[in-house]
């Protein structure tokens, strides 16, 4: 059985790692093993630190994987594809693996994208900053559980980074290569539309959407702005669902609401400085030509802005994101100061609209307090009405109890032909008591002067009699 399982994986692979690969591949399209192993299995990052130099650390944390990608390229899932310009292996999967790694990620075939052959061939510098900025969005934590046994130094590091801030999602969250297309369908779509970097969409984390551009700082702000025209372009875009009503043609895949107002998704761009571009002079251009597509509109009870049908637009570098992550406060939002580290916000908030967010809560807060103080005000009056009521509640005038809500009511009607009580000084119990003793008096009336008819019957036929 053994010899079995080794000719069917010879390099010795585990379908847990195999799987690792699969869906980190599916999402990534290309990658290193060390950025596999990163993502996939982030406790192996803190084992073999005895080893003699970084090189065969990273040899000996990365092996499993790399068994792994062999074992997937015997059977046709993987192939290597170029190195990168540090002269590392970078794979990808070919069409069957992407339709291996659909499975593995629960998506249906038509959203994984291409196989990204040709990646590798100029160094793959623009691939490989992405998958860093997906690494530093996700923040793998590594398993202490798997570190028991490992030197004290590489365990400290490993739980420094376990109970640090977490990152985004899980790698299932993220998305490459998905057009957004101004025309055409999902499937086939138009030419034109803009292609994210990365789609994110983890909401248990805050972020029910959000698209991220990675410039190595290769372009300037006019060709960054029209990639921002482009995401316009398609989230004004609208179609009819399955409903058969119209909609922004975005929300029929992601269909999400936001907790303020309704702008559409957010953008953030991450700037690589290794291009010829410095990014601080880059951005607060960027913003200027853009600031149709994100300013803001004051609400009309002051406080904030609204961003109704505008993008949040966000900018950040990848340094800062590596070493602070989405918690960290290195994110600008266009609009809110200016770029520096005074505006700075954690990525939530900058996507966001806090002070709106506050407005309405401080609103809602002001509502509750009005409806509570309503309710007391209601409470109050409602005790004040039941004493004065109590106060003018009948006692019966032969035992002094007083009168239930029933017997109330049926000694003062409600309507001017209503029959009038016979007793309606008295309780119920004293009324029966009364018309009993009443009937008893009558029925003994009755009886005397039927007896007193009686004897006078007989005593005028005797004198008659008599006097005969």
């Amino acid at each position: 059985m053994m010899a079995g399982k080794r000719e069917e994986h010879p390099a010795g692979s585990s379908n847990g790692h195999r799987g690792d690969v699969l869906r980190v591949l599916g999402v990534l399209k290309v990658a290193t093993a060390d950025q596999i192993q990163r993502i996939a299995a982030p406790h192996l990052t803190y084992r073999h630190t005895d080893k003699e130099t970084p090189s065969k650390q990273k040899q000996a944390r990365t092996a499993s994987h790399t068994g792994a990608l062999s074992d997937l390229r015997k059977h046709g899932l993987s192939e290597n594809g170029g190195a990168t310009s540090g002269s590392e292996t970078l794979r990808n999967l070919t069409a069957k693996g992407l339709e291996a790694a659909s499975w593995e990620l629960g998506r249906p075939l038509w959203e994984m994208g291409g196989t990204a052959r040709g990646a590798g061939s100029s160094g793959a510098s623009h691939p490989m900053a992405v998958n860093e900025t997906v690494i530093a969005l996700l923040r793998p934590k590594p398993n202490l559980a798997r570190l028991k046994n490992e030197p004290a130094e590489a365990l400290a590091a490993a739980r420094a980074v376990a109970e640090s801030p977490g990152g985004l999602g899980t790698i299932a969250s993220y998305a490459t290569e998905v057009p957004l297309p101004p025309t055409g369908t999902w499937t086939a779509p138009g030419k034109g539309g803009a292609i994210p970097d990365i789609a994110l969409t983890a909401p248990g984390s805050g972020v029910p959407l959000l698209f991220v551009e990675v410039d190595n700082c290769h372009e300037g702000a006019p060709e960054l702005a029209g990639k921002v025209d482009k995401y316009n372009r398609f989230f004004e875009r609208k179609v009819k669902d399955t409903d058969g009503r119209e909609k922004p043609m975005w929300r029929t895949r992601w269909p999400v609401r936001w907790d303020s107002d309704d702008p559409h998704p957010p953008l953030l761009f991450v700037f690589n400085p290794i291009g010829d571009r410095n990014p601080d002079r880059t951005i607060p251009r960027l913003a200027e030509l853009t600031y149709p597509y994100w300013r803001g509109f004051p609400a009309s009870d002051g406080g904030y802005h609204t961003y109704e049908r505008q993008i949040p637009i966000v900018a950040t570098t990848l340094d800062l994101l590596r070493e602070h992550g989405p918690a960290g406060r290195i994110f600008w939002r266009f609009g809110r100061g200016t770029w520096s580290r005074e505006s700075y916000q954690p990525l939530l908030d900058a996507i966001g609209n806090p002070r709106q967010v506050a407005a309405e809560a401080e609103r809602e807060a002001r509502w509750e307090a009005q409806q509570q103080a309503y309710k007391a005000e209601q409470r109050r009056r409602a005790a004040q009405e039941a004493a004065e009521r109590e106060a003018r509640r009948p006692d019966c005038a032969a035992c002094g109890a007083k009168f239930t809500d029933e017997r109330w009511k049926a000694v003062e009607p409600d309507h001017w032909d209503a029959p009038r009580d016979t007793h309606p000084q008295l309780c119920d119990a004293c009324k029966e008591q009364a018309i009993e003793t009443q009937r008893q008096a009558e029925q003994d009336e009755r009886e005397r002067q039927e007896a007193e008819a009686a004897q006078a019957s007989k005593a005028g036929g005797w004198l008659g009699r008599w006097r005969s």
